[in-house]
C-alpha cells in the first residue's frame, strides 16, 4: 500500500491546485526551520487579528498558521474565530468552552481540522491511495492520544516519501514522518477553498 501511495504521489506531484501556489506555503513553512527552535504550548494572550507568539517558539499548529499567513496572506486566527462564531456547535467540545477564544482556538488541531473540512478541503482517507502533494496538510494522532498537524513538503526522502514540515517537539523541522503515526486527516486547499478561507477574513 505504501509503495502504491508513493508511486501515485510521484506521478502526480504537480501543483496541487492552480491559482493558490502551494509552493508559497511550503516555502513559508520551510522558512520557519532554524527560526522556531522551541516547542512551547503555553497559553498566551494574542493580538487580534494577526496575533502570534514570538517566532522562536510555537506548536505544530503555529507552523501551519504562519505558513498560510506568510505564504498566502490568510489569517487562520481570524478565519477560525469568525467561523466558530457563525456555528460554534460545529466545532469540537473538547475544552469545556461556551464561547470562542481568539487566543487559542486556531492553535488547536481539531479546530483546524473542522475549519478545513467545512471549507471543503478534506481529502477522504478511506477512498484508497491518494497522493500527498506539496502544500497538502496532514493530521495524525501521536502516542498519548495527542493531535498533530504538518504540511507536505516539495522535498522527498531517499525512498520517495514526501517530507513533512512540522513542529513535533524540537522546533520547526522538515522530516520523514508521513507514515510514522496514524493519520486522522488529509486536506488540500485549492483555489476554491483558499477563496472560502479568504472570505472569512475580509
Amino acid at each position: 500500500m505504501r509503495s502504491l501511495v508513493l508511486l501515485l504521489s510521484m506521478a502526480l506531484a504537480a501543483p496541487a491546485f492552480a491559482g493558490s501556489e502551494p509552493s508559497r506555503i511550503t516555502e513559508a513553512a520551510r522558512d520557519q526551520v532554524g527560526v522556531t527552535l522551541t516547542y512551547d504550548p503555553a497559553y498566551v494572550p494574542l493580538d487580534f487579528p494577526g496575533g502570534d507568539i514570538p517566532r522562536d517558539r510555537g506548536v505544530c499548529t503555529d507552523v501551519v498558521i504562519r505558513a498560510l499567513r506568510d505564504g498566502w496572506g490568510i489569517d487562520l486566527q481570524l478565519a477560525v474565530n469568525r467561523d466558530m462564531k457563525a456555528d460554534f456547535g460545529a466545532y469540537p467540545a473538547l475544552w469545556g468552552l461556551t464561547t470562542t477564544d481568539r487566543n487559542i482556538d486556531h492553535r488547536r488541531v481539531p479546530n483546524l481540522q473542522t475549519l478545513f473540512a467545512r471549507i471543503g478541503a478534506e481529502v477522504p482517507l478511506e477512498d484508497g491511495p491518494t497522493p500527498y502533494l506539496p502544500g497538502d496538510i496532514v493530521t495524525w494522532t501521536l502516542p498519548g492520544n495527542l493531535a498533530h498537524i504538518g504540511i507536505v513538503s516539495d522535498r522527498r526522502a531517499e525512498d520517495g516519501t514526501p517530507l513533512i514540515l512540522h513542529n513535533i517537539g524540537a522546533g520547526a523541522r522538515e522530516e520523514d514522518i508521513l507514515f510514522t503515526y496514524p493519520m486522522t486527516g488529509h486536506y488540500r486547499i485549492g483555489a476554491d477553498e483558499a477563496e472560502r478561507l479568504a472570505a472569512l477574513t475580509k
